[in-house]
């Protein structure tokens, strides 16, 4: 019987612990309609991985059910989040990956649309920022200020966490970005792309611009209590190659609480010299 042909996206979801949230996540998953994609777990939880919990385990038979592929790789030691997605992105073989965090819903047709971003962008990477909508209510237009369109092509852009375009992070707080969604009147199936300093949650990498960056390889150079590695990653893949924010984001933030606790080391100031 020959191999299953490789799907146009993978996703990789790294797990710690989150049981409930990651059977979210994957129902999340298993609504979208397109494109074909897989699912890659790699899962840190002791004793036993988080597949063995009965919600979890139903939604990746779910998945499977459906003819998407899921692998399940119990990977320890741990040694850090930079470790895991560069362990997961030496998994991967399509040339779209989804890095998806472990409490993240996502709209039934996110998928289709950040795909068709991507594509139709020809950038680098292309982010759907996290909604918290416990903050519906909560406007803030003053970390809004720095949300700008972009209205020609997306092209490359350097941004170091000194630079006046890093403050675009404070557009992603709270739920900024359903508040400027609902004033552009973006048509249903639509999307629209704005300048990022970075995405966090749920970012869609043409694969080889990741690799041609160096992906997560800077793993080595630091501890193993560290956050911001997304951060670098795509300060370098958009240095080289472009990255976007798209709108509506369609990924809804669980909410739950970190499980990065310790966030003593900033990878940005290791890696990149900050």
């Amino acid at each position: 019987m020959p191999p299953a042909p490789t799907p146009e996206v993978q996703v990789l979801i790294p797990n710690f612990g989150r049981p409930a949230e990651l059977a979210v996540t994957l129902s999340g998953l298993a609504a979208q309609d397109g494109p074909s994609f897989g699912v890659i777990i790699s899962d840190q939880t002791e004793p036993e991985p988080a597949w063995e919990h009965p919600a979890v385990a139903a939604m990746v038979r779910v998945l499977q059910a459906q003819g998407r592929p899921v692998r399940l790789e119990h990977h320890l030691p741990r040694r850090g989040m930079a470790e895991q997605r560069d362990f997961l992105l030496g998994l991967a073989e399509a040339g779209l990956v989804l890095f998806l965090d472990n409490d993240v819903w996502l709209e039934p047709d996110m998928l289709a649309r950040m795909t068709g971003a991507l594509r139709e962008a020809g950038c680098g990477f292309v982010g759907a920022a996290v909604q918290g909508l416990s903050y519906l209510d909560d406007e803030r237009p003053d970390e809004q200020r720095p949300f700008e369109l972009w209205e020609g092509p997306v092209v490359p852009e350097r941004i170091r966490r000194g630079d006046p375009q890093f403050q675009r992070w404070t557009l992603h707080n709270a739920a900024n970005l359903t508040h400027i969604a609902a004033r552009l009147g973006i048509p249903a199936g639509g999307w629209r792309l704005y300048r990022v300093a970075w995405v966090g949650g749920c970012v869609l990498y043409d694969r080889q611009a990741l690799l041609d960056c160096g992906g997560f390889a800077f793993w080595r150079d630091l501890p193993p209590a560290h956050a911001g590695e997304d951060v670098v990653a795509q300060l370098r893949v958009m240095e080289r190659y472009g990255g976007a924010g798209i709108l509506p984001s369609g990924a809804v933030h669980l909410e739950a609480p970190t499980t990065v606790v310790d966030r003593s080391t900033e990878a940005s100031e290791v890696v990149l010299g900050e």
